[in-house]
This record gives C-alpha cells, structure tokens and sequence, in this order.
C-alpha cells in the first residue's frame, strides 16, 4: 500500500506489531506457568487490541499521506506557472505550520516577481526617456554642426551656433550628472554624511549660488529665518536638493516675480520652505512632479529634463524627511521640507 513506501512508517508498524506479538507471549507465559492454561479470552482481546491500535494508525498515516498528495500537487502547479495556487493549513499541528511556510515562501517569492517585473519595466521606460531626452540636444547638435560645416556661414553665425553647441552639451551632461546621482542614491552606494550646519549659512549660499542668473532675469530671493537654527545634514546633498527646488521656482517665475526661502525651528522638526508667485502648478500635475522625466502638458518649460525635483526628494528622503507642495495655477507654488530633530526622537 501507498503509505507503507515510506520506510519510517513501515519500521513503526513492525515495531508495534514485535511488541504487540511479545506482550502476547508473555501474557500467555505467565499464565500457562502459574495456572497450566491458555486463555483464548485474553488472545481475543489482545488480538481486538491490536486490530484497533494498528488500524488507527493506518488511518492516520493515510490521511497525512492523502494531505502530502494534496500539498504536492499544490506545488506543482505553483511550479508549472498558477501563482494564485494555496495549501489548505486552517487545522492546527506541525503538518499545517509546514503548509502555512509553504504558504509564505510562496507569497515571498510572488512579491519578488512582482518586484523583479516592476523593476524591468522602470527599467525599459527608464532606457526609453533617457532616449528621448538625448535625441533632442542630440538633434540639434547634428544641426549645429552641419551648419558650421558649411563652407558659406556667416563667420558672424559661428559664435552663435557654437554657443548653441555648448548649451545642448550642458543639458546632456547635466542629465547624466543627475542619472548618475539618483541611481546612486537609490542603490544606496551613496553615504551621507550628516554634520551639525547652520541652516541660514546654507541658505545664503544657496541665493548667492542663484544671485547673478536671478539679477539677469530681474527676480528676487529673499531668505528669512532666524541665524540660530540647526540641522544634522550632508550640507553638499542637502544645499543641492534645496537648489533644485530653488531652480525650479526660478524655472517658472516671470521678470520681477520673487522667490522666499524660509526656516523656522518647529518643537519636533527643522522647517524649510520654498515658495514662488510664479505661475503654479496644475492640480492635474501636483501627483506627479516627483517622477522621474514627468512632463507637463500644461509647462510651459520645454528644456527640463524632469529629474530636478526627483532628486531633491529622494536626497530629502535620504535626510529621513518629508517634502510637500502646495500650488495654485496663477499665484504660486509652496515647497515645504520637514526635517526630524533627532534629540526629539
């Protein structure tokens, strides 16, 4: 029979079957010795006894090896590809705590297949964005270059076409800065390495950083703030993610518009905002401008390459805080960044 295969189960049935054997003898022994009889009586019931006790464990092995068959089977077809395939395990014992392992192991490796799944598909949009943001200054150094090639250009169009060249070379290498960064920061091959700053320190080389290009288009950056705040931060990481905000306020702000910079120190965290009279934001995009290469159909910015803000909020992120943004079309855009106090922990 199926169950006697196992070789345990077998050694088991002959073991009680020895025992049941010898204490029947014994039995027997006993009472031919000291009363010169054999009692048929005792032969029955020992012979009842055993019956049951053997036949009990026969349906108990039985039904653990119908139980083995059905969790077999149930992982086989997980292996032959029904990812939705489950043990029955709602009894209690060591049988069913296995099933129930079998049951996470397979929830465990369903969530890596998601993630694996996920992680090509951010991948292949990934490759495919990269693509398109390189076909355009790539384009247009084709262009540059044919021009100038060209043995009848006005010598007076060879500066300007040059410096033409030179803006679509910064905005490719500006894009694999930033690619390089944030791939960094996600694999976490980056170290931050956190310091006690001086937060008014850091916002005003933050405006100096931004002074001559906000005096060329004739904009403002006020900064307000009291001198005595603190911040246990990577000063470069943290003044970078800060300044890509700042940009993107200069990005989609108009001739005389103004951007505030301010920080205040809050009972538990370090405060730090950034806020513009510029255009806004559209309620359509708010859910959307962390992402990378995510572009507007409203934006009127054409030269972004969508990986500004995505930086600054996995470098926030990396601080341990939180970045939000509040934005109303016409009137402006509100940055705020929370930062924990660790003594407040």
């Amino acid at each position: 029979m199926k169950i006697f295969v196992n070789k345990e189960i077998r050694k088991l049935f002959l073991a009680l079957s020895v025992i049941w054997m010898a204490a029947l003898l014994l039995t027997q022994g006993f009472l031919y010795r000291y009363f010169q009889r054999i009692s048929l009586f005792l032969l029955l019931v020992f012979a009842l006894a055993g019956g049951l006790i053997l036949s009990a464990c026969y349906s108990c092995f039985r039904k653990q090896d119908q139980l083995m068959e059905q969790a077999v089977s149930q992982i086989n077809g997980y292996l032959d590809g029904n990812r939705n395939v489950r043990i029955e395990c709602d009894d209690e014992g060591e049988l069913y705590r296995l099933f129930h392992a079998v049951n996470s192991l397979a929830a465990v490796l369903n969530a890596h297949a998601d993630n694996r799944l996920r992680e090509k598909e951010f991948l292949k949009n990934t490759i495919s964005d990269i693509s398109h943001q390189l076909k355009t200054p790539l384009a247009a150094l084709n262009i540059y270059n044919g021009l100038l090639q060209d043995e009848d250009v006005d010598p007076s169009l060879v500066k300007e076409f040059a410096d033409l060249s030179e803006q679509e070379l910064d905005r490719i290498e500006t894009l694999v800065q930033n690619l390089l960064k944030i791939t960094k920061l996600d694999a976490g091959s980056i170290m931050i390495e956190k310091e006690t700053e001086n937060v008014a320190d850091m916002m005003g080389d933050i405006e100096l950083h931004f002074a001559y290009r906000a005096r060329q288009e004739q904009k403002e950056i006020l900064l307000s703030g009291s001198d005595k705040v603190i911040l246990f931060c990577d000063r470069d990481w943290l003044s970078e993610a800060i300044g890509n905000i700042v940009k993107n306020a200069l990005d989609h702000t108009e001739k005389g518009d103004k951007i505030h910079i301010e920080w205040r120190a809050l009972p538990s965290v370090v405060q730090i905002v950034v806020k513009d009279n510029g255009c806004g934001i559209h309620p359509e995009d708010l859910h959307h401008i962390f992402k990378r290469f995510y572009r507007s159909r409203f934006s009127r910015d054409r030269q972004g390459i969508g990986l500004g803000l995505p930086l600054a909020k996995a470098i926030i992120e990396a601080h341990d805080g939180s970045i939000e943004v509040d934005s109303e079309p016409g009137r402006g855009t509100v940055f705020t960044m929370n930062f924990l106090i660790p003594t407040k922990l």
